[in-house]
């Protein structure tokens, strides 16, 4: 049975992809700081800042789920020796999550660790993917729970939100056929293209209060993020560009991948927030 190492799996992407790996037969090994809540499934400890770390979680590995912290802004001391590390070990394909528009955005940190993959000896597979639609629960979450309301410098930009559940459920397919995957580049995004406004009209309906969207300026926002919510300045750099991104169109483009690859449509927003809207629910 293949081992599959999934990085990162105690986050909202992580945790779909040891779901869809194990739901497709593979044997996987939980790897991140700390453990998961599941007991019974393996863990190795794993900091991409300690190389001690590294090979007892890649040992026996045939296949690796490779994630970017957000924190982590250099790949040369992190990621792309990862890389290495994996292949050196007999890791036989590498599925890394990139970020949409990666090819061309060459300040982001993630287009490091593409540029490296294409150095190298190895098999691997490349993930882009949209917004999430997790970054209601996520990146968004405290600005809706405390204030009401969206805040974002996307102006009237047009978002395709992907549900993480697909990324799981296409990263297994990956390693199911890796062959036809190799060396290849994905694009991942959702079934519909809205705008901040409109979701927050659907994020209004589905918690039975008023949420509203509030274009955010460039400025406005950095300072939101990097002074209220205290988040490490390469995290802010990055959300913030990405977010101005919307403006041009970049994230309106729908699903034209899962559905080939899944034999389903992509996952609906309307899905995700349905099942999640406790996360937004405020308590006494």
């Amino acid at each position: 049975m293949s081992l599959v190492l999934v990085t990162g799996a105690n986050g909202n992407v992580g945790r779909e992809v040891v779901r869809a790996c194990l739901a497709s037969g593979f044997e996987v090994r939980a790897a991140d700081i700390a453990p998961p809540n599941e007991p019974d499934l393996s863990f190795a400890r794993l900091d991409f800042t300690d190389r001690s770390t590294w090979s007892a979680a890649l040992a026996g590995c045939t296949f690796v789920f490779l994630l970017r912290p957000p924190p982590l802004g250099d790949m040369s001391t992190t990621l792309n020796p990862f890389v290495d590390a994996a292949f050196a070990s007999g890791v036989q394909h590498l599925v890394f999550l990139s970020v949409s528009g990666a090819e061309s955005k060459t300040w982001v940190p993630h287009r490091k660790v593409e540029d490296h993959l294409a150095t190298t000896r190895g098999a691997w597979t490349v993930l882009r993917p949209g917004f999430f639609a997790q970054n209601l629960a996520d990146a968004y979450r405290l600005d809706l729970l405390e204030d009401d309301r969206l805040y974002v410098p996307a102006a009237q930009g047009r978002v395709a939100f992907l549900d993480v559940v697909d990324v799981g459920d296409v990263t297994a397919r990956v390693f199911s056929e890796p062959e036809r995957f190799r060396g290849k580049a994905l694009r991942l995004a959702g079934p519909e293209a809205v705008t901040f406004g409109q979701l927050a009209e659907r994020v209004s309906s589905v918690v039975g209060r008023p949420i509203t969207y509030v274009p955010a300026s460039i400025v406005g926002y950095v300072w939101h993020l990097w002074r209220k919510r205290r988040l490490p300045l390469m995290q802010v750099i990055v959300q913030t560009v990405l977010h101005v991104g919307l403006r041009s169109g970049e994230a309106e483009p729908v699903d034209d991948v899962q559905a080939g690859l899944l034999g389903r449509p992509a996952s609906p927003l309307g899905g995700y927030l349905a099942r999640t809207r406790e996360r937004w629910v405020r308590r006494a």
